[in-house]
């Protein structure tokens, strides 16, 4: 990480604590702030301890690092839009026909050739210091514990390497790990993910899996990890593609996996395919803790390190976080890959408050009557759009994807019950909200035609509003009204649930004449005056086949936490908050330089 931090300083993009840190909690929120800045930096903790272990750690923390545009443009090394054009034209190729197309592919070609991961036959910086068997102690690494009910300290920017039982297919991800005690971990990958499909041909050939995790080195690997390339592509070869350079590996010291011959630090083990251990809570990036279930279990036999390594990590939880920007590279990367399978796809988004698997907006060239229609299905069968959970197609006349004030206002003017889809499917494993785990509702909204004519409604003030609402039902406390000149006037809805959502929709039909689309959350923990954060919490806790109501002219979302009322069959988690009390005292130590508006901006 070295290089990396140089490049952040020359940059104006790192700020170094000196200041003696916890690894629990503290270190973990003051990032947490920091990435939600407009002008956020990487953090690098020179100091950290553990009072838990009673220890002070040599090893660094570094945090952020991609904290912004600014710092994710260095580490990807050029404009991803540049490429995404690339790909586009390698998608696109054609046998040449002139001297002058033959000699320009195989210019493009003579380059892909640095694409291909190279080995070396000698140990790597990573390897420089070693500790295998009883000395490995996973406690000397400053491995963070990010929120107080997670069920331990987690690895969380672990680059995971696997390969398939005959050891012909390789892969690259990132998954969070839990540290069970000084030697095991626990693999946290999920049902639809190769590393999962790996452990399978393992156990069903009753072996043992080899797992090397590496952590650090060149910040692109670690953005490599989260690529959403095609099962059976080693993500090291975006590595190569963009760096224009093959990445450098060394084997592993106990085990047949090859990894960054740079990396600070490098996790070796085992995994056996007839152990599991519960794994969990975890305050994860959708904001909610994802509750306890059976993992794998890694036995840990080696550890090796750099000589003077800085351990790399990342906080999630609310939105903005640090994922926002290494997905948006993401986006603009892989923009012409989705395009092989929706070719009429002009472009796309997942705004960071969606948590990107929650909501995409994507905007299309309209050929034919129920075009959009069919594009849901195809994103819904494709790779990791699979899980996306609400989809919201635009035409190509729509504004600018990331002018959402605009946006919005062009999606409520063709907003039509007739154009809503509502299907099932699979969902991301850490999706709380459906009634079955990784499988529920989806939504698509086509709203890529002008066809919208309904009569306008009789808009009325909030107060009078709220007057009408309170007489049909006296447990809903506050209301907010947005987009009243549209032709879809929104009001939303704070309620002390006593009864079903749907009975109170039921009850407000008279109030039809005044808006069209009711949203409802619980009055406690939500602001009616933050929509950003509104928009996380509804597109978090729906079901579409479960929460959305549609009557002609009248339409209401279920965005309240859901529980014995409705019946719910699982438990639901809880949001990912800060203890207040060392907030307090990160900004009585001049850690954190926040004020009261800020962390309520953001449900810190």
């Amino acid at each position: 990480m070295d290089e990396a931090i140089k490049l952040l300083k020359e940059h104006n993009l790192l700020r170094v604590i000196d200041q003696e840190v916890d690894i629990d909690l503290e270190i973990p929120y003051i990032a947490y702030i920091e990435v939600k800045k407009s002008d956020s930096k990487a953090l690098l903790f020179t100091k950290p301890v553990s009072k838990r272990l009673d220890k002070k750690f040599k090893t660094p923390v570094l945090m952020n690092v991609f904290g912004s545009h600014g710092a994710t443009n260095l580490f990807i090394g050029r404009d991803a839009d540049e490429i995404a054009s690339e790909i586009d034209s390698l998608l696109k190729i054609k046998p040449p026909v002139t001297l002058g197309q033959k000699l320009g592919m195989f210019s493009q070609l003579f380059k892909l050739k640095n694409v291909f991961p190279s080995r070396l036959k000698k140990r790597g910086a990573s390897q420089e210091f070693v500790t295998e068997g009883a000395s490995v102690n996973l406690y000397d690494i400053p491995i963070l514990k990010t929120w107080t009910q997670d069920g331990g300290p987690f690895i969380t920017m672990g680059q995971v390497y696997t390969q398939s039982l005959d050891g012909q297919v390789k892969n690259l991800g990132m998954y969070r790990l839990q540290v069970y005690d000084k030697n095991r971990l626990g693999m946290h990958w999920q049902i639809h993910k190769d590393s999962a499909v790996f452990f399978s041909q393992y156990k069903e050939a009753e072996k043992k899996m080899p797992v090397s995790i590496a952590i650090g080195g060149d910040p692109l690997y670690t953005w490599a990890a989260t690529a959403p390339l095609p099962h059976g592509l080693f993500e090291l070869l975006m590595y190569g593609f963009i760096k224009g350079e093959s990445a450098k590996l060394v084997k592993s010291l106990t085990n047949e996996i090859w990894i960054p011959e740079d990396a600070d630090f490098i996790i070796e083990g085992w995994v056996d395919p007839t152990k599991m251990e519960i794994e969990g809570p975890f305050g994860d990036h959708t904001g909610y803790y994802t509750l306890e279930e059976e993992y794998p279990v890694m036995d840990v036999s080696c550890i090796t390190h750099k000589k003077d390594p800085v351990y790399l990590a990342t906080v999630v939880g609310k939105p903005p976080l640090e994922d926002k920007y290494m997905g948006w590279a993401t986006e603009r990367i892989f923009l012409p890959l989705l395009k092989t399978t929706a070719p009429d796809l002009i472009d796309y988004v997942m705004p960071e408050n969606g948590v990107f698997h929650n909501l995409i907006i994507a905007k299309m060239k309209t050929a034919y009557p129920g075009h959009a229609k069919q594009f849901m299905h195809v994103f819904w069968g494709v790779g990791q759009m699979s899980f996306v959970k609400h989809a919201i197609f635009v035409n190509e006349d729509a504004p600018d994807l990331e002018d959402y004030e605009a946006l919005s206002d062009y999606i409520c003017d063709r907003l039509m019950i007739g154009n809503v889809v509502i299907s099932e499917g699979v969902c991301d494993a850490l999706d709380h909200s459906s009634d079955d785990f990784a499988y529920g509702g989806k939504l698509g909204i086509d709203c890529t035609k002008d066809n919208v004519d309904f009569p306008k409604k009789t808009v009325l003030s909030d107060e009078e509003l709220l007057k009408k609402i309170h007489a049909l039902d006296p447990t809903i406390s506050k209301i907010k009204q947005y987009k009243t000149y549209t032709k879809t006037p929104i009001c939303v809805i704070a309620i002390d649930k006593k009864e079903p959502i749907k009975v109170v929709y039921e009850k407000l039909k008279p109030i039809k004449e005044h808006t069209k689309l009711l949203i409802f959350v619980d009055a406690e923990k939500n602001d009616l005056e933050n929509p950003y954060m509104l928009i996380w919490r509804v597109v978090n806790n729906i079901d579409a086949s479960r929460d959305i109501y549609l009557k002609k002219e009248f339409i209401g979302v279920d965005g309240t936490n859901k529980g014995a009322l409705e019946k719910f069959p699982r438990r639901w988690p809880q949001d990912t908050d800060c203890d207040k009390n060392i907030i307090k005292s990160l900004r009585d130590r001049g850690l954190i330089d926040v004020d009261e508006h800020f962390l309520k901006k953001f449900y810190i």
